[in-house]
């Protein structure tokens, strides 16, 4: 049975949840949104997830159907941001642009005064990255995202966490469609934690605009026959995730 790129990375996402518990799960993108579902099914049977607007789902609905699930609760968006402020919530958000310490930048690149591109905004990164767990997803690892110094600080990183004290900044996980990243380097600096079958360590270094802290680097563990089922059967049976991650 042939296993595909996006397949492994909707699994690795999953891992992020895993040890979540009773949270609102807010994945961002095909590929966290897979992952999101399929952690729900099976190794965090306790995270809460939405139909993308206000009712909290009993069990995950196909992506890119209508949500005819049964309703567990309703969330309205100011119930949310009481959650987020109480870190009972855990995100998995992009990036165009991040650094070795986990800043994130999503607002605009280039000069403060005249930038060259203007996106969305800081949105709510400041507030995702110092109150609850936040972990990132970027489709297309390279070194226009992975860079030495992002040109604004959207979602805080670990350095500038400990400089003020953000005791429940709580930034864990970069999974690429090339790779798994942590911050268990030096000083929380970003750690090559795996790399996924078919990739090599030197291309994830020669795709990241700096040093990559690396000691023993895994392989991305491939999805079990039941993940795979639930992935391929239940929760993408339309199979966008491959639209988001073609390898």
């Amino acid at each position: 049975m042939t296993i595909t790129r996006a397949e492994v990375c909707a699994v690795a996402c999953a891992d992020s949840f895993a040890d979540a518990g009773s949270v609102i799960a807010s994945p961002f993108g095909t590929i966290p949104s897979i992952g999101a579902r399929l952690a729900r099914l099976t190794s965090a049977p306790e995270l809460l997830l939405t139909d993308g607007e206000a009712m909290l789902l009993v069990e995950p609905t196909p992506l890119g159907e209508e949500s005819t699930g049964t309703v567990e609760g309703w969330l309205p968006y100011g119930k949310v941001l009481d959650l987020l402020a109480g870190g009972k919530r855990r995100v998995m958000m992009g990036a165009s642009q991040v650094d070795r310490f986990g800043n994130q930048n999503i607002s605009r690149i280039g000069d403060w005064a005249q930038p060259k591109v203007q996106l969305i905004g800081v949105r709510g990164a400041p507030g995702n990255s110092v109150n609850h767990t936040t972990n990132y997803w970027i489709p297309q690892h390279s070194t226009k995202i992975f860079v030495e110094s992002v040109d604004l600080v959207a979602g805080v990183g670990h350095d500038r966490a400990n400089q003020v004290g953000a005791k429940f900044h709580d930034v864990q996980v970069v999974v690429t469609d090339l790779a798994v990243l942590d911050f268990r380097g030096p000083d929380g600096a970003m750690r090559l934690r795996s790399v996924h079958p078919g990739v090599s360590v030197d291309e994830v270094r020669d795709k990241t605009g700096f040093e990559l802290a690396v000691d023993e680097v895994a392989e991305t563990r491939l999805p079990t026959d039941e993940e795979l089922s639930l992935i391929r059967d239940h929760i993408d049976p339309k199979g966008l995730r491959d639209k988001e991650v073609a390898a």
